[in-house]
């Protein structure tokens, strides 16, 4: 039987010219669209970081929400959304950030990171999106995530792109993917 990454790389479409001429976009639709291989996918991202002590998921606007909440469903932590300015109706941090074609910026709710028992320990954080392009958007949210007072447990993404070298803007972060280009 194929491995995860070979499935995935048989299901995810490459978009030419989307957004802008010369990205080449990997489009997750397909994966969405097939709920074994999703699931699977959900289980893949989530096993490096079991018994990890993670106690919340942030997932990174928009596309990181459809991995993130399952993952952290899968982990049985809270969810915590990194959107858009505007979009979150309670006080927020934000941070600026640049990717290969634009730059934006991140909100995140002030009080995402709480222990819902009260616990006074540091939250231990698992980061979620689609793909690890450049690490603009990843970098942005960890530096959110640390400025809220919890640690970066790591990083699980559906897709890297490594020839972008995302990681790298990650420092000594733990990043993990289901499958690497």
């Amino acid at each position: 039987m194929p491995s995860l990454a070979e499935r995935l790389d048989r299901t995810l479409r490459t978009v030419p010219d989307f957004p802008q001429p010369g990205i080449q976009f990997k489009d997750i639709t397909p994966v969405l669209a097939d709920p074994l291989l999703m699931r699977e996918a959900v289980q893949g991202m989530c096993a490096p970081y079991r018994g990890a002590g993670i106690t919340h998921v942030v997932g990174i606007e928009s596309r990181g929400f459809l991995f993130g909440m399952p993952v952290a469903l899968a982990l049985g932590v809270p969810f915590a959304p990194a959107r858009k300015p505007g979009k979150l109706p309670w006080r927020t941090e934000r941070e600026a950030y640049v990717l290969e074609y634009r730059s934006d910026v991140l909100e995140m709710h002030a009080d995402a990171l709480q222990h819902a028992d009260g616990a006074a320990s540091r939250p231990r954080v698992l980061v979620v999106d689609d793909v690890l392009a450049t690490g603009g958007t990843a970098a942005a949210v960890c530096r959110l995530i640390e400025r809220l007072g919890g640690t970066v447990a790591g990083v699980s993404v559906l897709v890297e792109l490594s020839f972008l070298h995302g990681r790298s803007r990650l420092g000594d972060r733990v990043v993990t993917a289901a499958l690497t280009y």
